[in-house]
């Protein structure tokens, strides 16, 4: 079986990383599907959507020289290619705002958690100094 760019085919997850998962094919080969792939919405923990031997449908977006292959689940679903108009679009545009001003609110908590930590938190000496 060759693989063809553009192509839906069914894969076994047989690794997760931060950054991604690995997808083994049919033929045996393993192809990797970038965590900006998994899902239609931001996703900060990959292990929420895949397991290990989870069975996936993945797009074919790219096969390199060095026998590299680039993945998607995101645009192997049925509804996918339709833009802006896909699972999300029942959503009102407050309930939008919503989820975006809570999302953006959790991203900013942790960026000030891990910010904090490297400067030695609040109050630091260097304050105390000045």
């Amino acid at each position: 079986m060759s693989l063809v760019v553009g192509a839906i085919v069914e894969g076994v997850v047989t690794g997760i990383t931060h950054f991604g998962a690995f997808v083994q094919l049919a033929n045996g080969e393993t192809g990797l599907v970038h965590i900006s792939e998994v899902a239609d919405t931001y996703v900060k923990d990959i292990n929420e959507h895949l397991n290990k031997k989870d069975k996936v449908m993945v797009k074919i977006l790219s096969v390199d020289g060095n026998g590299k292959i680039g993945l998607s689940i995101k645009q192997a679903a049925p509804n996918a290619g339709r833009g802006h108009h896909s699972r999300g679009s029942r959503l009102s545009f407050e309930d939008k705002l919503s989820k975006f001003l809570k999302d953006s609110d959790e991203r900013l908590q942790d960026l000030r958690r891990n910010t904090e930590s490297k400067r030695g938190g609040r109050g630091s000496s260097y304050k105390a100094n000045m």
